[in-house]
């Protein structure tokens, strides 16, 4: 068993041709579901190899992991371990390199914050995207980390147009309720509670608890704007890209809550313009090389946490270190478990034998990620090539340029392709995301691509695919404000949760939140003397 655990993990390098008979190389290169799975089957607990004690052990590497012990640095505790199960840290922010350019493997920009978020602003400060103050003493952000332009566009009808929402031809009806939508959002964005509270804010425990936004968590999307007579084809598919987006789920499928958070929540007045966007060639995956350099050999990849059993002042850790083939018992006195809720259902020791109703509450979302490797770049008819690539009417949301920051406009170039399953069986589309194989994902990606970009396959040196089965959970109607999510959250003894699993929305701001208030909870309970950045 440990033998076959240890070597689970890798890529699968492929050849295939495109329908021209062009020969591609490639690869599926994860997640390590493989090494994942095998938790499922593993039956009676291994024995330890080996024993250790620590004072913290915080389980994922993922942004909220590495926030925490990002925290714990800062305030000067160091002496803790994060086991992560995958080769390389960083959850959905992970990226990867090449030839020509690091890469995304999912998460790929950062909003500009506003000032009162001091945690994720001293995190961008300290990886040197902030580079001073204005006379007021707001952040004044590096240039070459605001997307630079053209910023977006979208493929509409044989041609590209700038920005997201096409316009050529709108029927007066459809440009109406685009203007009301726009409107509604803009009135949402300057809602305020009796003691302030914005009704829709970042991270999410800071938006209001006032019934008159919260019960929109009980209708969906879809079901809001027919409600509100907001009806118009353009103006429900622009809305739908905004879910499939950051949410990974349809109209139907995602709260009328989590929709107008979408468009609210970054309007830092009615009358501003949305958050300016931070992004690097790798995406988020910038920010998860800061913080796991900070974390440094404290860092454990390939460790697949087996077991997390409560005891009376610590907690029982048994995880597989894959590398050696050896199992380790670690004996905790906190734990900062950033795991998502599927994962830790299955190793919290009191959740298996009895497994509480909250954690089959949360819906998750697969996803394909792509990363086409071009030698130049495409031909297309229209406004030129962004960073953000849409094409109307597609199932996947298109692409990003990772080399759009370096300024060149020529040449060798990565793009990023995304593309959710939002099927209303989650389950059933997981099964065929992992039972679909390169050559076909090659195939899909490329007859999508293709009526946007004549002639793109003789352009193609590579396509490699990272496949995500649990990629985020859906804020689906119900879930976002309901007791399940609240009770998810709550500790277990000496246990903390930090992941954006307990947010219902996998936003970076929500994953460093959650690690950064976990991590903080732990100190207070040791004692510890720091200043706190959470407001």
């Amino acid at each position: 068993m440990l033998a076959a655990l240890a070597g689970a993990a890798g890529a699968s390098a492929c050849v295939g041709r495109t329908p021209s008979g062009r020969r591609v190389a490639g690869s599926i290169v994860g997640g390590a579901h493989a090494l994942g799975h095998r938790l499922r089957d593993l039956g009676s607990l291994p024995l330890p190899s080996r024993r250790e004690e620590i004072p913290v052990a915080i389980l994922g590497a993922g942004l909220a992991g590495l926030s925490a012990a990002w925290t714990f640095e800062r305030a000067g505790l160091r002496d803790f371990t994060v086991l992560e199960l995958e080769d390389a840290p960083g959850g959905t922010a992970r990226f990867g390199t090449g030839p020509v350019s690091p890469y995304p493997w999912a998460a790929h920009y950062v909003p500009v914050p506003p000032s009162s978020n001091r945690a994720l602003v001293a995190l961008l400060e300290e990886v040197g995207a902030i580079t001073g103050r204005d006379p007021a003493g707001a952040p004044v952000y590096a240039e070459d980390v605001l997307v630079r332009e053209p910023e977006e566009r979208v493929f509409f009808r044989g041609e590209w147009y700038e920005g997201l929402l096409p316009r050529a031809g709108i029927e007066p009806e459809d440009a109406e309720a685009l203007h009301r939508f726009e409107a509604r959002m803009r009135a949402f964005a300057g809602e305020r509670d009796a003691a302030g509270r914005r009704a829709f804010d970042l991270p999410r425990r800071r938006s209001s608890p006032d019934p008159r936004w919260t019960g929109l968590d009980a209708l969906s999307f879809g079901d809001w704007l027919e409600r509100e007579g907001l009806r118009g084809e353009r103006l429900r598919w622009f809305a739908e890209y905004g879910t499939r987006d950051d949410f990974g789920a349809t109209l139907a499928q995602t709260s009328a809550w989590a929709g107008i958070h979408y468009y609210a929540a970054r309007l830092a007045t009615p009358d501003s313009e949305s958050a300016d966007v931070l992004t690097w060639p790798e995406g988020n995956g910038r920010l998860v090389s800061h913080l796991a350099s900070r974390a440094g050999v404290r860092l454990r990849t390939r460790a697949l946490v087996l077991d997390v059993t409560p005891r009376e002042g610590s907690v029982d850790v048994t995880w597989l270190d894959a590398a050696l083939g050896e199992t380790v018992l670690t004996r905790a006195e906190h734990v900062v478990c950033a795991l998502p809720r599927f994962l830790a259902a299955r190793v919290i020791a009191p959740w298996q034998e009895r497994p509480p109703a909250f954690l089959g509450e949360t819906v998750y979302t697969p996803w394909m990620v792509a990363n086409l490797t071009l030698s130049d770049r495409p031909r297309s008819h229209g406004y030129p090539l962004c960073w953000d690539n849409v094409l109307y009417g597609s199932p996947s949301l298109g692409y990003v340029v990772a080399t759009h920051q370096s300024g060149g406009d020529h040449g060798a170039t990565v793009f990023t392709y995304y593309w959710p399953l939002v099927d209303d069986d989650p389950r059933r589309a997981r099964e065929e995301l992992l039972a679909t194989n390169w050559e076909t994902w090659m195939a899909r990606i490329l007859g999508d691509l293709r009526r946007a970009h004549p002639g793109l396959e003789s352009l193609i040196e590579r396509v490699d695919v990272y496949l995500w089965g649990h990629a985020m959970a859906r804020p689906r109607p119900g879930f976002l404000w309901g007791e399940a999510l609240r009770e998810s959250a709550r500790p277990l003894g000496r246990i903390h949760f930090a992941h954006t699993d307990l947010s219902g929305m996998a936003l970076c701001e929500e994953a460093q939140d959650w690690g950064v208030r976990a991590a903080e909870a732990v100190l207070r309970a040791r004692g510890a003397t720091f200043t706190s950045l959470v407001s």
